[in-house]
Order: C-alpha cells, then structure tokens, then sequence
C-alpha cells in the first residue's frame, strides 16, 4: 500500500490515547500468556527478550505516531474486520490471526518438550532480523499515512500513490518488513519448528500482496504506473 508522504497531525485525542495503552498492554499480556503457558515455564531468556522488543515497539512506535500521525494511530488501532474492507481480506484478517497465535504456541510447545536445539549465536541473529524488521515497519509509517491493517481505500483521506522511501524499492515494504520478523523471532525464541511453521506465513503474506494490487490497480489512480516502474513486491530482484 502507499500513500502521500505523512505530515505532523493534530494532538491525538485523549480517548484514543487511552485506547491505544489499553489495547498494546492486553495484546501484549496475551502474547506472554500464549509463550509462557505453552511452555511452561518463565525460565525462557528468547521469549522474555522477545517480549521486551514487543514492547519497545508497541509502545514506542505508538507514542511516535501519536505526535507525527495520529490519524494512522487510529487506523492502526481499528477493528480487523471494518466496512470498506475488502470481504476476502475479511476472512484473510481472521485466519491469519489465528495461525498466529497457533504459531507462538507451536515454539512455545517447542520449548517445553525440548524438540529444537538453536545455538546462541543463531538465536542472536534473529533478535538482529527482529530489529530490521521492525525498523523497515518503521520506515513504511514514516512514508505512508494510509498503512491501515486492512484492505481498503481511504477516500476520505484522500489517499493516493507515492513512490518515496522504502516504496521506491518494494511495493510492500511493511510485508518485507513482517517476513524479516517472522524469521527472526522462531530464531530467537530457540525453535527450529517455528522458523519452518513460518513458511505459512511467508506465503499468507505473498497471497495478499497479490490480491491486494488487484484492488489497488483497479480502485487506486496511478497504483498500474506505480507497479510498473517498481517492479519488486517483497524482495528486490527477487520478487
């Protein structure tokens, strides 16, 4: 997705600052009791320093955009499923989420029956992978006001192409973004099993992109110019 470079919004209200510290703070509860509770123990150094990176990034990114675009904190912290969103990525929003919290899960499992054996040095690759990721994610809010979780075009806020920052490489940098974190949180959590169980995503993550461009070719002006001139979706001289 893309969109006109972001610029300084007004002050976030104050209900949907609270919204947002609520939202972060039981989202990520949830995430420790899913890792914690499959495992089965706290005794997990990968998932507390994953946890950490979580909140670092939750939070710190929420409080950036609050001061440099709240409008698109508020399109983060809109339902998953809403009314001008796409029907089939209706039902991608609500599988994807579900295979996700199977995923964490699945490592957490990992951990407590001991299947996988990840050396440290690997595990500390994967925190690196986490922090490119989430820096890439980064980069795509500073470039796009319009990153909403869900298919859809905001008319409303005027929405429209651009091809600056990380989109002048990628037509989706933010799913670059993601598959680099879906790849190094199973390395840093110490799972051999999560890593392959990634594969899903990676092509979860390849079957929207399709899908959305055909409703950004066929709904967003210019979206085709745009395609064609950067020709990589995901990965430079990739794909």
């Amino acid at each position: 997705m893309t969109s006109p470079t972001t610029q300084p919004g007004p002050a976030i209200a104050p209900g949907l600052m609270r919204r947002f510290l609520l939202r972060t703070t039981l989202w990520l509860a949830f995430v420790a009791a899913i890792l914690f509770g499959a495992a089965g123990t706290l005794d997990w150094p990968g998932a507390w320093v994953y946890l950490l990176w979580s909140v670092a990034i939750s939070f710190g990114g929420g409080f950036w955009l609050a001061r440099r675009d709240p409008a698109l904190l508020a399109e983060r912290l809109g339902s998953l499923v809403q009314r001008d969103q796409k029907n089939w990525d209706k039902v991608f929003m609500i599988v994807v989420f579900q295979v996700w919290f199977a995923w964490l899960a699945l490592m957490g499992f990992d951990i407590r029956y001991g299947w996988s054996r990840v050396p440290l040095a690997v595990q500390l690759a994967g925190f690196v992978l986490l922090c490119l990721g989430g820096y890439l994610v980064g980069l795509t809010f500073k470039a796009n006001s319009f990153a909403a979780p869900v298919v859809k075009i905001q008319t409303e806020r005027q929405h429209r192409v651009i091809d600056s920052g990380p989109y002048a490489y990628v037509r989706h940098p933010m799913y670059s973004g993601v598959l680099l974190i879906t790849a190094g949180a199973p390395l840093l959590l110490g799972s051999w099993w999560g890593l392959l169980a990634g594969a899903l995503f990676v092509f979860l993550i390849g079957l929207r992109a399709v899908l959305e461009e055909r409703t950004l070719k066929a709904e967003l002006k210019g979206y085709s110019d745009y395609a064609a001139k950067v020709r990589y979706r995901l990965v430079p001289y990739l794909w």
